[in-house]
């Protein structure tokens, strides 16, 4: 079994009576897609924050490569985020923007066209980011989190905003990323997506109800990742929970 890249181990986050996250436990390893998967305020984003160190956990605890987010070396050159609270600088243009990250990370200027003709934001990249469609912006957030050659993206709600051309480029990029040895944690509700995209999913719903291979969650010609979801997560906001079910990754691409 592979060291994991990130790993959780009973995460839980209080916001004085509600309890936005409860004893959340799973591992991502490197080289594989997670698709972490939950309905609006399920926790999925508290959970990214706390991974990042935005949000300090009630209990529990969330680590990078075996460290906490705080503690751990050439963190920002290690780990790329796309996520609310990361923003661009006011008032710029897309490459002004990504040129000012990168000479705070120590990166030659020539990365910052790398990254824009990576994400395809060359036609772009000159205009001031506000008059952005949501589209472009996730584009720029991209290209931002890929700047320093991570070995880990976390994507928060990547595909919102993208057209379907743009969803399909990121699922292929996202997968040529992977194969590569590299690994992406990505929070998403687009069921159907995530089904064509991801290796592994983690369902939570405040609680853990899944984690594991996808292909083990939906067997080729076993139904839907819609269905299985609601399966879990229950169908009235999960005021009735299933079982948690953890299934071990196979440490490769699952194919159905």
């Amino acid at each position: 079994m592979s060291t994991p890249v990130a790993s959780f181990r009973g995460l839980t986050k209080r916001f004085g009576e509600l309890t936005a996250v409860e004893d959340v436990s799973f591992d991502v390893h490197p080289g594989r897609i997670v698709g972490l998967l939950g309905r609006n305020g399920a926790g999925k984003t508290t959970s990214l924050r706390m991974l990042l160190g935005l949000t300090r956990p009630t209990a529990g605890t969330a680590t990078v490569f075996g460290r906490p987010y705080a503690e751990l070396r050439r963190a920002a050159h290690r780990v790329g985020v796309s996520m609310d609270g990361v923003s661009p600088i006011p008032g710029t243009t897309g490459r002004r923007d990504l040129q000012v990250w990168a000479k705070m990370l120590g990166l030659p200027a020539s990365r910052v066209d790398e990254v824009i003709e990576l994400v395809d934001l060359g036609h772009g990249a000159d205009r001031r980011i506000k008059g952005y469609s949501t589209g472009m912006k996730q584009r720029h957030a991209l290209a931002a989190a890929l700047l320093a050659d991570p070995e880990l993206l976390v994507l928060d709600e990547p595909t919102n905003g993208l057209d379907p051309d743009g969803i399909r480029w990121l699922r292929h990029f996202l997968r040529r990323f992977a194969d590569e040895g590299r690994t992406v944690l990505l929070s998403s509700h687009i069921l159907s997506e995530v089904q064509q995209t991801v290796d592994d999913v983690v369902i939570i719903q405040r609680t853990l109800r899944y984690s594991g291979p996808i292909a083990q969650l939906v067997p080729a010609g076993g139904g839907s990742l819609e269905d299985r979801f609601f399966e879990l997560a229950g169908t009235d906001g999960g005021r009735h929970p299933a079982a948690p079910r953890t299934a071990a990754p196979t440490g490769g691409r699952d194919h159905a």
